[in-house]
């Protein structure tokens, strides 16, 4: 029997040692709590493991097209229309050149 990589003669003297240790009263339940703790972390590893499974079973997301497959929408807007705002923004200059004259 090997466990760990630990064999039948060192799990007893761990046993006795833990006999003397914990006392005979104590041991049992000691006992039941490793018990519970290490199902417990098996059954997160098999979750875990469920999970990575799942997320390698998932598709891929496509690849990206190429920049020549970009369809053009027609603009709806005219340059004449954007006037307004470039002369607002050339009103804007002025005024910050005029106040900082290092710039």
């Amino acid at each position: 029997m090997n466990v760990f990589g630990i064999g039948l003669p060192e799990m007893a003297v761990i046993g006795a040692v833990a006999l003397l240790v914990f006392g005979p009263k104590r041991l049992p339940e000691l006992g039941r709590t490793l018990g519970k703790t290490l199902k417990g972390f098996q059954s997160a590893s098999k979750e875990f493991e469920r999970e990575i499974n799942k997320a390698m079973a998932e598709p891929e997301l496509p690849e990206a097209g190429e920049v020549n497959d970009v369809k053009v929408i027609p603009s709806t807007a005219s340059v004449d229309s954007a006037s307004p705002d470039i002369a607002s923004a050339d009103i804007a200059s002025s005024d910050i050149k005029a106040s900082n004259p290092e710039l």
